[in-house]
């Protein structure tokens, strides 16, 4: 059994002998720049990966501080064209006090009116007509039922307050007193 170990033996000794004669020192040079060329590869992307996550964060950041900014200044359009009615009110009072015209009074207060739902209309505000049509829970508030020979009956016979859509949603529902028709 002796001989036998030992051929085993030396057949392993000569498989290790030849696979060093195989081993060639300049691949081991080439596999070694390879394996530099490929870490100083990978630390490159590392580098611009890190570069780029850190820019992405500073435009989350800056987006969201415009995105801050502007919910914050969103209403300054809307005050800026206020302005000129609040003027011309101001104006109207400081008349109206001196003990000016009536009739002069009033068409200032009027055309003040005017412009001041022309404004909010450039922003989209619609004022519901309501008077004499069908009463729609949707947009009516009903605050009383009359009898009413004119109006026909489920129909708004006056409105005490005006409601008002914003663009496509209802801002405030018109307050309506709503016809019983006749008895």
């Amino acid at each position: 059994m002796a001989k036998q170990d030992i051929k085993i033996e030396d057949i392993k000794n000569e498989e290790v002998a030849e696979g060093k004669e195989d081993v060639n020192p300049d691949d081991s040079d080439d596999q070694f720049s390879e394996l530099e060329k490929a870490r100083s590869e990978a630390a490159e992307c590392n580098d611009k990966y890190l570069r780029l996550a850190a820019e992405f964060e500073n435009y989350k950041r800056r987006i969201n501080r415009e995105q801050s900014t502007l919910l914050k200044y969103a209403e300054e359009e809307l005050l800026r064209q206020l302005l000129p009615s609040i003027d011309n009110l101001e104006r109207a009072l400081e008349q109206g006090e001196k003990g000016g015209d009536v009739a002069d009074f009033l068409e200032g207060v009027r055309m003040t009116y005017k412009g001041l739902v022309a404004t909010l209309e450039k922003f989209d505000l619609q004022g519901i007509d309501s008077v004499k049509k069908p009463f729609d829970p949707n947009f009516h508030e009903a605050l009383a039922t009359e009898k009413n020979d004119e109006v026909p009956e489920n129909h708004v016979l006056l409105e005490y307050e005006k409601g008002y859509m914003y663009k496509d949603r209802l801002l405030r529902a018109a307050k309506v007193v709503v016809s019983k028709g006749t008895d």
